[in-house]
């Protein structure tokens, strides 16, 4: 009889359990793939989500593709209204420069040393601006490979807005976008790797280099990270404290549907980034859905999403993410 009757259970599960599909951003991967598992093995709804680029993930939400897209990039409000989605933030990560130079652990770069890596005007690890605090360090008179984002990413927009943040150079000659023509591409001392895993690999087998890459798949591929110079002048390893800390000064405001760019704040470290999702407005059903899943990522997922090294939005920012649920009609079904 109790064999009957767990049968029974099954099937009533199975008869309403369902499944959603998105694609988007790699920066979160590791903590959705945590929270897709927990959610499933709690509710057996399944929830696909392969990481393919923010620029991919708009796309196909735009063409109504998947159910939802993930993005690291914002979209203004205009921007959502074009294409009638809804946006709202999940959680907030570090974006780390990962390298790979034999023999050396500690590397602390300044804003003059990120600056002329990126612009290409430094091309030799024993550059004096490297040197100047990293004095102990054996720094090599070798090339320096910088490894880049091969896709349109929102890892490399949030990457670039801190650039040009700090450098009005870069700024004036660049500016904060999801793919760019890098200026070591020109000379010769690049390479590309598509999503964050690519980037990690690339800088894990090419001794010399060094990339950006989100703080998580640098932990998960055991890569070496460099403190950086912050906006108050200090030395600022990359770490979930040190996230938050910058992540204080985030100013999310739901009437413009969450749309904001927070690297490069006052205090703590300087390159962080939110991640976001964008649903379809007319879709309710489906984004219902949607939202019952992050909603189970608000309130069970927080553990996996520190133990991963990001930061997990502060409570009351996810009460007003449910607000705006609830406003737009969207709320997790009761």
């Amino acid at each position: 009889m109790k064999k009957f009757i767990a049968g029974i259970a099954l099937a009533a599960v199975s008869s309403f359990a369902w499944t959603i599909n998105g694609t988007g951003a790699t920066f979160p991967y590791p903590v959705y793939k945590q929270w897709i598992k927990s959610f499933y093995e709690k509710t057996g709804n399944k929830v696909n989500y392969t990481g393919t680029g923010s620029g991919t993930g708009i796309k196909e939400v735009a063409l109504r593709h998947v159910d939802f897209g993930g993005s690291d990039k914002p979209l203004s409000p205009a921007t959502l209204k074009k294409g009638q989605l809804y946006q709202f933030p999940t959680v907030i990560g570090g974006i780390a420069l990962s390298y790979n130079i034999p023999g050396v652990n500690n590397l602390k770069l300044s804003e003059e040393a990120i600056k002329g890596i990126v612009l290409g005007t430094i091309k030799y690890w024993d550059n004096p601006m490297i040197v100047k605090y990293n004095s102990q360090a054996k720094l090599p008179h070798k090339k320096i490979i910088f490894v880049h984002r091969s896709d349109k990413s929102g890892t490399t927009f949030n990457f670039t807005y801190y650039l040009s943040k700090m450098s009005p150079e870069w700024n004036q000659k660049f500016g904060a976008r999801k793919l760019i023509n890098w200026p070591t591409d020109a000379q010769g001392r690049s390479i590309a790797g598509k999503g964050n895993f690519g980037v990690s690999a690339a800088i894990k087998t090419n001794p010399y280099s060094i990339g950006y890459v989100d703080y998580a798949d640098a932990v998960k591929n055991g890569l070496k990270m460099a403190e950086v110079q912050a906006a108050d002048g200090k030395f600022v390893a990359p770490t979930p404290k040190n996230f938050a800390e910058g992540a204080k000064y985030a100013g999310f405001d739901p009437k413009l549907d969450f749309y904001k760019v927070i690297a490069y704040p006052k205090h703590g470290y300087p390159i962080i980034a939110a991640t976001f999702i964008l649903v379809p407005k007319e879709k309710i059903q489906n984004d219902k859905k949607v939202t019952a899943f992050f909603d189970y990522g608000y309130t069970n997922g927080d553990k996996a999403a520190l133990k991963l090294g990001y930061v997990p939005l502060p409570e009351s920012i996810k009460d007003m993410v449910r607000k705006y649920w609830a406003d737009k009609g969207i709320a997790p079904a009761k």
